[in-house]
């Protein structure tokens, strides 16, 4: 870890490991040449690529199939002000080999949503980045003054 300005920048394989522990993320990508952001639920795969579960008609895997996007995930502690964030900035494709499809639809993420046509789409961790913020301790909270 590398100490800048109040946080620590972590390693790959930190960040790999803190985004194992969180159940959801988010898809940044571009839709009508404007950035948007989308909450998903994914789990990683043992190439360390982020995989989510979605409908194949779906507006997103119709926005990030063959492009590079980047997916944020976090957790943070509003009373200690400590916390983590990992983005991982890669392609995203479809998963079309059957064989594949098989292997993930037993060890792949489970969608929240009900799915018609479910396909997996695989981001890939080309560039892989974090930061943890570390405990700052309790926070003084201001009482008011009295006349």
């Amino acid at each position: 870890m590398l100490q800048n300005e109040g946080f620590d920048a972590l390693d790959r394989q930190e960040c790999l490991r803190l985004l194992a522990k969180v159940p959801v993320g988010r898809v940044v990508y571009t839709r009508q040449a404007l950035p948007a952001v989308l909450p998903v639920d994914f789990s990683l795969d043992t190439d360390a690529s982020v995989l989510l579960r979605t409908s194949a008609a779906s507006d997103l895997v119709r926005a990030i199939d063959g492009v590079v996007v980047a997916f944020e995930a976090d957790e943070f502690d509003a009373t200690t002000r400590s916390g983590w964030s990992v983005v991982i900035t890669g392609r995203a494709t479809v998963v079309t080999d059957p064989a594949e499809q098989g292997r993930l639809s037993k060890v792949g993420p489970d969608s929240w949503m009900p799915q018609r046509e479910a396909v997996f789409v695989r981001i890939e961790s080309e560039m892989v980045t974090g930061r943890e913020l570390g405990t700052m301790g309790p926070v003084a909270v201001p009482t008011p003054s009295q006349p």
